[in-house]
């Protein structure tokens, strides 16, 4: 693939829960620092239940000379509570916040008895907003193929344009691998008013078994092709990379020739499938 006009990046990666998880990732940012990312976001487990390890995970990104956003969720959060986070955040020197309403903790179903405060994530989007003015930018999460948990693409639109009117700044998309489906989204949203930058989320292929359970949790569609090449391939893990480093790299140079504002990948905590989707796109 030819050398293409450079997009910016943003890389996300989980907080490790073992001493050996955080040394490897140390390192591992230290490789893709190399691609000169805008920020890294680190994510946030269901209820909370990674948030000191997101918190040290973006001090340490930033004490490294790269901007970071952790993940926050507000599903079960009080006023109280997510202005006491959004101090700490203040204090540890963060800038950006992706904002979420977050996956609901184990057990409680489809539905929690008491949601908190915040049931959605505009209310969150809007409360920051009110707190603490521009302090903070705001990502919020847009899904080009649905949330899995809207009545309707028509429904979850519009949840995506009120996170816009209550603050948002920028949107980070769910991934997928109908271009299709993205360019879709942004024209319908841009219809709506949501004149903001709607960045694509990039899963590199490297574990078919993985990509296809996660897919099928989120609601990220997998084309019926690219499944069917996965599975044909087995356990050989050489060809499922070779194979999902030709579809991501040719899906990203799309994005790119139709005008995506930037790629943000979900590195899962790796170097090699993000360095080499990089490295094909001349980057």
């Amino acid at each position: 693939m030819s050398t293409s006009a450079r997009l910016p990046i943003s890389l996300e990666f989980f907080p490790p829960k073992t001493p050996e998880g955080a040394a490897k990732l140390a390192a591992a940012r230290q490789e893709l620092y190399a691609l000169k990312p805008e920020f890294c976001s680190v994510t946030y487990g269901a209820g909370g239940t990674t948030q000191s390890g997101t918190l040290q995970t973006v001090q340490a990104i930033l004490a490294e000379g790269v901007d970071a956003a952790p993940h926050f969720s507000c599903i079960g959060a009080t006023e109280a509570s997510v202005r006491e986070q959004l101090a700490g955040f203040k204090a540890a020197g963060i800038r950006r916040i992706v904002a979420l309403r977050g996956d609901l903790p184990s057990g409680y179903g489809s539905a929690m008895a008491d949601p908190g405060t915040f049931r959605y994530a505009s209310d969150l989007v809007a409360f920051i907003r009110r707190e603490t003015g521009s302090h903070f930018t705001i990502e919020v999460a847009a899904y080009p193929e649905a949330h899995p948990q809207a009545s309707n693409p028509q429904a979850d639109l519009r949840a995506f344009v009120t996170k816009v009117q209550a603050g948002a700044d920028s949107a980070i998309t769910q991934y997928f691998f109908n271009a299709d489906a993205y360019y879709r989204f942004v024209e319908e949203a841009r219809r709506a008013g949501a004149d903001l930058p709607i960045v694509p989320g990039i899963m590199p292929i490297t574990n078919s078994a993985q990509l296809i359970r996660f897919s099928d949790a989120c609601g990220a569609e997998i084309p019926r092709w690219i499944r069917q090449r996965l599975l044909g391939y087995g356990e050989d893990l050489a060809s499922i990379q070779a194979f999902g480093l030709d579809v991501v790299s040719d899906l990203c140079e799309r994005l790119r020739a139709a005008g995506a504002p930037g790629l943000h990948f979900y590195t899962m905590n790796q170097v090699r499938a993000t360095r080499a989707i990089c490295e094909r796109l001349g980057w």
